[in-house]
Parts: structure tokens; sequence; C-alpha cells
């Protein structure tokens, strides 16, 4: 199930098919104010509680679907949890309207776009011609942290193990948003991350150059203080040959390599997963 659900996500998300409003995001955020006000800075019981309800939710559905209709409730149910996960048109768009500033030659919209595109990004330092290539490794980042770790869990963990991670991304994302501390957030999601970013990673260095990334990748895996963004973006950038900066004023060459090396990354994670549907190791 775990096959057919992430090909149908990826399908409905590359099309677009899905609005905003059902977007796993939107929907959390409905929930997140149902439950937390903005004045309200929540105990750690509290947001314990917050977390876990989704999944608990998904898996007492999952459980009571179980076996109905020869199993056809609990294959809808995957397919929906992954396009709800899936789905990230602010991501998409954001980095759209990046690439076309970057055309026009808007230094300015491109730095916005670029915060836009990844919150955790610093650019305070950064000028114009190193934007290209922070923003290539914002691109592998993302593309990590809202494809790469979403597919890994449904893999392993199904919907139940899905929802919980993007519950923690969600609120991890709300708080350095509103530059609030959240209790427990922050550390779970390091936890939640250190293996995923370390599988993922590795395949940067299948399908990147292997002999530079793989000593990147030691350096950062075996280290287990290390941030899963680092781990992504230094690996990512050790994989990949990035082509020098041209004379435009927001050179894209760096952008598009690292860019074609996470598509690459990911197609290699969907191809790991075919062998191993097919030889009976994921059901």
């Amino acid at each position: 199930m775990a096959l057919f659900a992430l090909l149908v996500a990826i399908l409905v998300e590359r099309l677009r098919l899905l609005p905003n409003s059902w977007q796993f995001d939107a929907l959390l955020s409905k929930y997140h104010k149902s439950l937390i006000s903005e004045q309200q800075q929540p105990s750690l019981l509290m947001m314990t509680l917050v977390i876990l309800l989704p999944a608990v939710f998904v898996y007492i559905l999952s459980w009571l679907v179980s076996g109905v209709l020869w199993g056809a409730i609990s294959v809808v149910l995957w397919v929906l949890i992954a396009v709800l996960c899936f789905s990230h048109n602010v991501q998409r768009t954001a980095f759209k309207r990046y690439i076309q500033a970057a055309c026009r030659g808007d230094s300015q919209a491109c730095f916005n776009y670029a915060n836009e595109l990844d919150s955790s990004l610093s650019l305070e330092s950064v000028n114009e011609k190193e934007l290209g290539e922070k923003v290539g490794q914002s691109v592998a980042w993302i593309n990590y942290r809202y494809y790469g770790a979403i597919a890994l869990y449904l893999i392993v963990l199904g919907p139940v193990g899905t929802v919980l991670y993007c519950t923690v991304r969600f609120y991890s994302e709300q708080s350095r948003k509103n530059d609030a501390e959240l209790p427990l957030v922050d550390n779970l999601l390091f936890v939640l991350d250190w293996i995923p970013s370390r599988i993922f990673s590795f395949g940067y260095v299948l399908s990147g150059h292997f002999r530079q990334a793989i000593s990147a990748w030691l350096s950062h895996a075996l280290n287990p203080k290390s941030s899963a963004r680092d781990t992504i973006t230094q690996v990512a950038v050790a994989a990949e040959t990035l082509p020098e900066s041209s004379s435009a004023p927001i050179c894209l060459q760096s952008t598009i390599a690292l860019l074609q090396l996470s598509k690459r990354n990911f197609i290699l994670l969907i191809t790991v997963l075919s062998l191993m549907t097919i030889f009976g190791v994921v059901n």
C-alpha cells in the first residue's frame, strides 16, 4: 500500500489537484486555533496532547476500518493521508516566484521569496552571488522535509507515523514564524529527523559524486549532534559539482543543479521502495 499511496500522492501533488484549504498544514492550522489561542503559551502536557491527538485519531480510524470491504477502506485511508501530507502548494509557489524574479533580475524579490521558501534560512549575511547556492541548499532541505521524510515515515510507520511527523513539523514552523518557543517540539523533531535525514542524505551519496559525498555523509551521520538540515544540505553540496556563477544578478545554475540532484534522489527512493515491494520486504 505504501508504494501505491506514494504514487497517487505524487501525481496529485504534481497536478496540484488538492486546493490549499485541504492541505495538511491548512487543516492543522484550523485544528491548532480551535485548541490554543495566540495569547496562550501551552504547557508541556497541553503540547504533548495537541501533538499526539491527530496521530491517535488516525490510529483509531485505521483500526476501525481494518479489513472492511476486503481492505479497500484501508487503502483509501493510506492514499488520503499521503495526498494530504504530500501537497505543498505554498512552497512550490514560492519557488516558482523566486525563479521568475531571478529571470527578470529582481534581486529584492528573490530575497523575499527565498525567505518564504525556507524560513529557517538566514539571509542576513548572504549576497546576490551566494543566494543561488543557498536557495539550492533550501531546495534539497525542503525536498527532504516535505517529501523524503514523509515517504520514509509512510513506508515504515504508515499513516500514523506520517501524521505524527507532519504535526511536529507544523508546530516547529509555527514556533519559528511566531518567534515563540514551544515546549517539546524542537527536541522531538530532532529525534524524528535523526534517522530519516541520514537515510535520505545517503541517497545523495548514491545519486551524486560518491567519493566527495561519502566523506561528508560520514562526518555528519556519525555525529549524534549534527542537525538534520546540516546533514542534508552539506551532503547535497558535496554530492553535486556546482557551476561557477554567471554574470546574471541572481545565478540560478547552482539552484537548478541541486534541484536536479534532489529529483534524482527522490526517484532513487521510489525505485528502492518498488524493489522492496516486489520482494515482499514492504507490504
